[in-house]
């Protein structure tokens, strides 16, 4: 008998994937979380799963209606054929006021009927999977730590004699930091929603403890959606290593390519650098033009602009992006990072690298997916798993950093230099009454390049490099001195 035959799928690829398989098989788990954060979709999710195996599947409820459980399940568009709802309703003298002011039926009446009558239905149905809907109301019930603990296990015992799985889920909104279940459950997830000052709610999970199983620790995304839940594994860069072979790609311009050392190395990353309108797009656009001209797919997530603008934009410099999209070379995808969480974002790229081939990835730009992050630390943990990933599975990656200022001092929202194999920086400069441009790389890891400065212009044609601007100093500072008669790309002799 094979793991996966001691082991009950979910039924959600993302969560499966982080218990290593689903839940193993006779054993008592435990689903927590605040009210609306999707305890019971991904229960319903976990018998659908189950009935479409042809296994019986039965949910005892005790805080929501029959009603609503199949008014959840219309709104995904499911259909619940194969699946026993079995609503626990208190008995009908216990709605009456005499009866509940009366010393006779107290607390321990109530108690022992709701778990004679989840007995009851279990016998009747014999179940192979089992979802009890809440424990709050038993929490509730016993009054106590101690009587609540010894009903917990009272309930798992007969459950692992009839070898149900069986996923229990707790609200805590009577005691959240009641941990009593967590040492008696087989396997425990949490279920987090988070909301950030502006845009919508964000959802994640953690597995906090699983018995004798490797599980994918710490959190993960995941979106509650029509249809059900879907969970967005956290990325680690390190399960997929594999073979690349490293050659070097051009730009398809003979000063560029000298500038770079002769072009960019597959599989590794360049972070392109500088203040707001110097082409950082229009560089990336460059390189993702002459991979697609080479036969390959390429992915551009953009983040900062609206992408018919970009489209426009592109093909007035001789890029047809549309094209490409219709050729079936290009993904281009508008991300609002008000909406998207990083772990959907990393999905989304693995998706376009495992699923579309994609050879080349632009991130543009690294401002607008930082807007996506908690904080600057884990920006960077997320880049670095991303880019690492990527050189990994082949992929070059293109990422693009707006900076604060225009001339002078320049200051990066984050400094993410270190990650990047090559650095290409961008600079405006100064020089016989106009505003010029400068490019230069500052950083390769995997070669030798040219440590000059060359004036570069944004045309029709798309990027035009100039020679060295051997005759200037202080260019980076964006106020140079000449030092000697220099030839720029507006002279009539260029």
């Amino acid at each position: 008998m094979t793991l996966a035959d001691h082991q009950a799928t979910i039924g959600i690829d993302g969560l499966d994937d982080v218990l290593s398989g689903g839940l193993a098989r006779g054993r008592v788990f435990l689903l927590e979380g605040s009210p609306g954060t999707g305890k019971t979709t991904i229960a319903m999710q976990f018998l659908r799963a189950g009935a479409a195996s042809d296994e019986r599947c039965l949910y005892i409820t005790l805080s929501e209606t029959e009603e609503e459980l199949r008014a959840t399940a219309t709104a995904h568009g499911w259909d619940l054929q194969g699946l026993d709802l079995f609503e626990l309703v208190p008995p009908e003298n216990l709605l009456d006021e005499e009866q509940q002011q009366s010393l006779l039926y107290s607390s321990d009446l109530e108690l022992g009927e709701t778990t004679r009558r989840i007995f009851d239905v279990f016998e009747r149905v014999r179940p192979d999977r089992v979802v009890l809907d809440s424990l709050s109301e038993i929490r509730l019930l016993a009054q106590s730590s101690l009587r609540y603990r010894r009903q917990i296990l009272a309930l798992k015992h007969y459950f692992a004699q009839q070898n149900a799985t069986v996923l229990m889920l707790d609200d805590l909104t009577t005691d959240a930091n009641d941990k009593t279940v967590h040492s008696i459950a087989h396997g425990v997830i949490r279920l987090e929603e988070l909301a950030p000052e502006y845009g919508a709610e964000r959802r994640r999970l953690r597995v906090i403890k699983y018995r004798g199983r490797r599980f994918r620790g710490g959190f993960h995304d995941f979106a509650i959606e029509t249809g059900g839940v879907r969970v967005f594994p956290r990325l680690v860069s390190a399960e997929h290593k594999r073979p690349v072979e490293r050659t070097v790609l051009g730009t398809g311009m003979p000063e560029f390519d000298a500038l770079l050392g002769g072009g960019v190395e597959r599989g590794s990353s360049v972070l392109v650098l500088g203040p707001a309108g110097t082409g950082k797009s229009i560089m990336t656009l460059t390189f993702v033009r002459n991979a697609i001209a080479r036969g390959e797919r390429a992915a551009m997530f953009v983040f900062d602009e609206e992408r018919g603008l970009l489209i426009e934009r592109a093909k007035g410099l001789g890029i047809d992006l549309q094209a490409m999209i219709d050729a079936d070379s290009l993904v281009l995808e508008q991300v609002d990072a008000a909406e998207l969480t990083p772990g959907e974002f990393s999905e989304r790229v693995r998706v376009c690298v495992e699923t579309h081939g994609a050879r080349t990835v632009v991130l543009d730009s690294l401002n607008g997916y930082q807007a996506a992050m908690p904080g600057e630390n884990a920006l960077v943990l997320h880049v670095h798993e991303l880019l690492q990933y990527l050189n990994r599975r082949g992929a070059t990656t293109f990422l693009t950093v707006a900076q604060h200022g225009l001339v002078g001092d320049m200051k990066s929202p984050v400094d993410v230099t270190y990650l990047a194999d090559t650095v290409i920086l961008l600079r405006y400069f100064e020089a016989l009454g106009r505003v010029r441009r400068a490019v230069s790389v500052v950083k390769k890891r995997t070669g030798p390049h040219e440590d000059t400065i060359r004036e570069y212009r944004i045309g029709e044609r798309g990027l035009t490099l100039g020679p060295p601007l051997a005759n200037f100093q202080g260019v980076l500072r964006g106020v140079p001195v000449m030092v000697g008669e220099a030839t720029l790309l507006d002279d009539p002799e260029t």
